[in-house]
């Protein structure tokens, strides 16, 4: 019993993949297009509603990283202000060493 039940899902399976039509009459086709067009209408939906969230989590994302970049602007901004760069500590360190003998 469940290997018959097997062989006719198979075959059901088939014929969702346009397999195996030969034998069906037009009201069995017009069957099984309308469960393929619900099915088809079901995917659509949830993919359209992944790539909305996707969208939106990536707009997220981008606004997070430009009130981050906005923030770093402004710190640079005021270690540049209070003459504590980077660049400006190593070049008093440089000009502090010992000379170089020719």
């Amino acid at each position: 019993m469940l290997s018959m039940e097997i062989a006719e899902k198979t075959h059901e399976l088939r014929q969702m993949k346009g397999e195996d039509l030969q034998g069906l009459d037009i009201e069995q086709l017009k069957q099984l297009e309308n469960s393929l067009q619900g099915g088809l209408s079901r995917v659509l939906e949830i993919k359209g509603d992944r790539i909305v969230k996707e969208i939106e989590a990536l707009r997220r994302k981008g606004a997070e990283l430009m009130q981050e970049n906005l923030n770093l602007k402004k710190r640079t901004e005021n270690n540049h202000l209070r003459g504590n760069t980077c660049n400006e500590s190593s070049d008093t360190s440089l000009k502090l060493g010992l000379p170089f003998p020719h």
